[in-house]
């Protein structure tokens, strides 16, 4: 089954409206935003693992992001609370897990054969460096090609120029409220924007998001 798979299309979802649905080993569940095939293919979701849940051991073909919004996730190469940043390349193969149970965003069979690396980032410990306005800070998590991939902090009151996506622009709203010319996406807001797309985006009252550019 296909959801959101037409890239050219603008997408606007509140995850917290997606209903759970079951994945293929119980006490895991996810709330689909995009899936090119039924278990396979492109996919981003948010995934809830139940407190002592685990999956089988699986190998990820074009590799697997994974951002712990909530809880502990664990595998056997080790432990991530809440505010780390994965990233397995393709061809890597773990164990997921979570003794406690943890919410998290995850992206599925979206990197090339050429992003070889593994991350592990710690965003409550990371360097946060100014952005490109007054009010805009960001922590780099990755950039391979012409992707790059950041959290982004605005606070309040904080204004951007207009401006286009060229490769596209992909956004989880993780606290706070965002907003541009189109709308206002509070915090569980997730947005992909195509290749080409422009806005002009603020933040009134702060917020932090995930924003991942040149993928599209």
């Amino acid at each position: 089954m296909q959801i959101n798979a037409d890239l050219h299309q603008r997408v606007v979802i509140d995850s917290h409206s997606v209903a759970w649905q079951p994945s293929p080993l119980p006490g895991v569940e996810r709330r689909p935003l995009e899936r090119m095939a039924a278990e396979s293919g492109r996919a981003t979701s948010i995934v809830r693992y139940a407190a002592g849940s685990s999956f089988k051991a699986h190998e990820h073909p074009l590799g697997e992001e994974i951002f712990v919004l909530q809880g502990t996730f664990a595998d056997e190469h080790g432990v991530y609370p809440a505010g780390t940043w994965l990233k397995n390349p393709p061809g890597s193969r773990h164990a997921p897990s979570s003794p406690d149970g943890c919410l998290l965003f995850v992206k599925l069979c979206h990197m090339t054969d050429a992003d070889t690396n593994s991350e592990c980032i710690d965003t409550l410990q990371g360097q946060w460096l100014p952005g490109q306005v007054e009010g805009l800070s960001v922590l780099p998590l990755d950039s391979v090609g012409s992707t790059h991939t950041s959290l982004v902090r605005w606070a309040p009151g904080t204004h951007f120029a207009p401006h286009r996506h060229m490769g596209g622009e992909e956004i989880l709203v993780l606290e706070g409220v965002f907003q541009d010319e189109l709308g206002v996406y509070p915090a569980g807001t997730w947005i992909r924007s195509p290749h080409g797309s422009a806005h002009k985006p603020f933040s009134e009252t702060g917020c932090l998001i995930y924003v991942k550019v040149g993928h599209l």
